[in-house]
């Protein structure tokens, strides 16, 4: 996959970057002094075992939790101490583990209540129009609850509401859990290399590391929240002993 955000990201600015950035629960230290530049465009996987740290580092870049330490910065500003909203205007959504939909709303009010977001841009790229386009299974179910909805579907729903916030940059929260194997291939791949190619930076924190590689430009391996790799999907591929060490693959 080759789209010009990708190719000029050497000559932009980092849209996030992490200077000897720590995170602690209740004192107990998760991340341990992580340093980690995303350009734009960039598709990053962070992958490792469960317990690695990767949700509490994807929490960590909208505030959301763990006590932080060191710099995190968006778009070049310092957000440590900023209210999670506020850093969702920065124009970053996040697609929550377990998808976060409302059970008893029908899909159509779920949509419409994400068009209500206050957002960075002049001008909406993504309508409610362009979202049946783009998910016509959405449109098909429009009038069905948000509990009546397959997995797969949920997941639909839920990229679907973060796209209405018309962002730049997604972070995704072990995307493919709990879907069918096809559902992976035939759903999920396709649409975040659809975004990918849309400019779209993408951020996905997974335990399907074969998934994950289909999609990403870069990969993180995280283990005991230090970062153990930081490189290139094939270089990792090619690395057996981490994978045996850190992925247990």
């Amino acid at each position: 996959m080759t789209n010009t955000h990708h190719l000029h990201a050497a000559f932009e600015k980092p849209v996030i970057q992490l200077r000897d950035a720590s995170a602690n629960y209740g004192g107990l230290r998760i991340l341990h002094d992580i340093n980690m530049t995303v350009m734009p465009g960039e598709t990053l996987a962070i992958l490792g075992r469960n317990g690695a740290g990767k949700t509490t580092l994807l929490h960590a870049l909208f505030n959301m939790g763990p006590t932080l330490s060191g710099t995190i910065e968006i778009k070049g500003q310092a957000i440590n101490n900023w209210p999670t909203y506020r850093i969702a205007r920065l124009g970053m959504a996040l697609v929550p583990q377990g998808r976060g939909v409302f059970q008893t709303l029908a899909v159509h009010e779920s949509l419409r209540l994400a068009t209500l977001a206050k957002t960075s841009r002049d001008k909406a790229l993504w309508s409610l129009e362009r979202i049946y386009d783009e998910f016509p299974r959405l449109f098909e179910r429009r009038h069905s609850s948000c509990a009546a909805l397959s997995g797969g579907e949920r997941q639909m729903l839920a990229l679907a509401r973060a796209l209405l916030t018309q962002p730049d940059i997604i972070v995704l929260d072990e995307p493919s859990e709990g879907l069918a194997p096809l559902t992976i291939d035939e759903m999920l791949v396709e649409k975040l290399r659809f975004l990918a190619s849309e400019g779209i930076t993408l951020i996905l924190a997974e335990q399907n590391v074969s998934m994950a590689l289909k999609v990403a430009s870069r990969s993180i391996v995280l283990s005991a929240g230090h970062i153990v790799f930081d490189g290139s999907p094939q270089d990792l591929l090619e690395d057996t002993a981490l994978h045996q060490q850190h992925l247990g693959i």
